[in-house]
């Protein structure tokens, strides 16, 4: 069905829309909505009770880490001591000849020729060999020592050493086995005989003259 609106009048008369029409026509009102009922012995659930908010935390990103390399530091050395800055060491299977001076310690690990002076102290290993001499403060001889040593203060012979020749000590100690053969004398010794050599040599007493007895009684 459709239902037209009338056109108004010349008098000014208000038009009928189709809304008033429809209502004028006896449509039935609408209901408002209600809540259908429960049956017997049913309580109501009660909403539950809204807990506390929970704070939404985000994940922690892991950082890029960038490496820098550092700058390399320079490390202050102290100064080697003198005693280590004037050491020569020959070592296995080495040959020496000549003259050694203005050494503070000569290790020989290999062969040695030479004449050693102005040196503090000579160390000999176990396959270490010196041939010459030498005139040092101090010398530990655990291999093999040919020729001239004078040692002004302690001379060691280990158990494996080896030592011929002339030999003047301040101080000698010899371990079991160790051997030293040759001319051997204490520089208190030499040097005590060589004081004694430059002494001149005293003369002998002379008797007191006896008076004869013959003379004294032809005088009375």
């Amino acid at each position: 069905m459709i239902f037209k609106r009338k056109s108004s009048d010349g008098d000014g008369a208000a038009r009928d829309d189709s809304a008033s029409s429809l209502l004028a026509a006896g449509a039935p009102a609408t209901r408002p909505l209600t809540r259908p009922a429960l049956p017997e012995g049913i309580k109501p659930t009660p909403a539950a009770a809204k807990g506390p908010a929970i704070p939404v935390t985000r994940p922690d990103l892991p950082r890029r880490v960038v490496d820098i390399p550092a700058m390399p530091r320079r490390i202050d050395r102290p100064p080697a001591p003198a005693a280590e800055s004037k050491k020569l060491i020959v070592g296995r299977e080495i040959r020496l000849n000549g003259h050694i001076s203005a050494c503070e310690r000569l290790i020989v690990e290999g062969t040695v020729e030479a004449a050693l002076t102005d040196c503090r102290t000579i160390e000999v290993a176990d396959a270490g060999t010196f041939k010459g001499s030498a005139q040092v403060e101090s010398a530990e001889i655990s291999g093999r020592f040919d020729g001239t040593l004078t040692v002004r203060e302690r001379l060691l012979i280990h158990s494996t050493g080896r030592v011929t020749g002339t030999v003047h000590y301040g101080r000698i100690e010899i371990e079991q086995g160790g051997e030293i053969n040759g001319e051997v004398k204490s520089l208190g010794t030499a040097a005590a005989s060589r004081l004694g050599a430059a002494l001149p040599a005293a003369e002998p007493a002379q008797p007191a003259p006896v008076a004869e007895a013959g003379a004294g009684a032809g005088a009375e």
